[in-house]
């Protein structure tokens, strides 16, 4: 009798497993899914972030350049008159550059003009470096979730040692 009563215990107990091992399938894609949007969504908004100054930057032909001579900072911007390089592009008497670490004040910088305004974007590597910089620290923190989230050590690593390149090339070049 003992034999006949353990057949189905032993079916309610694989089918218990079964359940389990389900769940944890359910478990292990929904949190592999919920953190690979979010790793995607913050690699997405560091290009968002980079693309609204990267483009003048980058693709500079039919742009205006010329360069800037820093005589006033204040705040979050700093101003001076700009001198043309480029054909078509008028002399200004002031625009506007951002004040960031790397624009002080009696120096002279490359530029290029934002379209329609009297703002103004450093040229060149360090202009570049310096427009993708988002991007960078969005690598950074998407290496973290990358890590601990998707348990993907390597691409995390990847993902991690990209963007100090791009933030320490971006420092060093400013």
């Amino acid at each position: 009798m003992p034999a006949a009563a353990s057949a189905p215990n032993s079916r309610q107990a694989r089918a218990s497993r079964q359940a389990r091992r389900a769940s944890r399938a359910a478990l292990r894609f929904g949190r592999v899914a919920a953190m690979g949007t979010v790793a995607v969504l913050i690699l997405v908004a560091g290009v968002w972030a980079s693309w609204s100054t990267a483009p003048y930057v980058m693709l500079t032909k039919g742009r205006e350049q010329g360069s800037v001579e820093v005589t006033r900072c204040g705040g979050d911007t700093c101003s001076g008159p700009y001198t043309p390089v480029s054909a078509g592009s008028a002399a200004r008497g002031r625009v506007e550059i951002a004040h960031t670490v790397a624009v002080r004040r009696g120096r002279t910088y490359s530029v290029v003009v934002k379209p329609g305004t009297d703002e103004v974007l450093r040229a060149g590597p360090a202009g570049i470096l310096y427009a993708w910089a988002p991007l960078g620290g969005a690598l950074l923190l998407a290496s973290v979730v990358v890590a601990g989230g998707l348990r993907r050590v390597r691409a995390a690593w990847v993902l991690a040692g990209s963007g100090v390149a791009l933030l320490t090339a971006a420092f060093l070049a400013l």
